[in-house]
């Protein structure tokens, strides 16, 4: 007896959907296809900011050039900072691997806490420039810059709230597969920011001040 299509069609839709353990359907694996979907869009926004400063990054106005402005060794405790923090989330995956909840925590708050560091020397930095009259006003290289390294530090933001969000639903739910699951998003989501930090610290700060 030939099936109808439409059948066809019901059965071949739910091989894509799981249960999840809230009850609701999910596709499988469409979280983390969608989340790769968000970091490839996050690629073009910070490619475009780059190649911004690329072309901006030399027009001064007459004003202050990056060699007058940064302060090397400061940027490079933020970047440790940051990277340092990617390591420290590297615990808290392993910590989750073995479910064990205490630590994964602790290394969770100890990633926070590298990555307040990071966005409070970054909002120095911002303050210091505007108070020497280095606003992203005075020229299209410091409107560029503060546009690409504000927007990378408003993802860190968004990520270390994320971050204490997570820790919530863990002391509540515990370790659960869409816990996880949420944390493997923020895992992929943090070391993206830690790459494209990389990319800022080479091209804005040390390329623009060595000689």
């Amino acid at each position: 007896m030939t099936r109808a299509p439409e059948a066809i069609a019901d059965d071949h839709v739910l091989k894509f959907y799981v249960a999840g353990e809230d009850g609701h359907g999910h596709a499988e694996g469409g979280t983390m296809i969608g989340f790769w979907i968000y970091l490839m869009s996050d690629c073009l926004i910070f490619a475009s900011l780059f190649a911004c400063y690329a072309v901006y990054g030399h027009a001064y106005a007459a004003g202050p050039s990056p060699a007058d402005l940064f302060e090397l060794p400061t940027v490079a405790l933020n970047t440790a900072l940051l990277l340092f923090s990617s390591i420290t989330y590297g615990f808290a995956m392993l910590m989750m691997e073995k479910n064990k909840l205490p630590l994964t925590i602790m290394w969770m708050l100890i990633t926070a806490a590298f990555g307040i560091g990071f966005v409070y020397l970054e909002l120095n930095e911002f303050a210091h420039l505007i108070h020497e009259g280095a606003g992203p006003q005075r020229s299209a290289f410091l409107s560029s810059f503060f546009t690409l390294v504000g927007t990378h530090g408003l993802h860190v933001s968004v990520g270390i709230l994320w971050m204490f969000v997570l820790m919530a639903q863990l002391l509540w739910k515990g370790m659960g597969h869409e816990n996880k699951r949420r944390m493997m998003c923020l895992s992929m989501f943090w070391h993206f920011l830690d790459v494209v930090w990389i990319g800022v610290f080479s091209f804005v700060y040390l390329v623009s001040v060595l000689p």
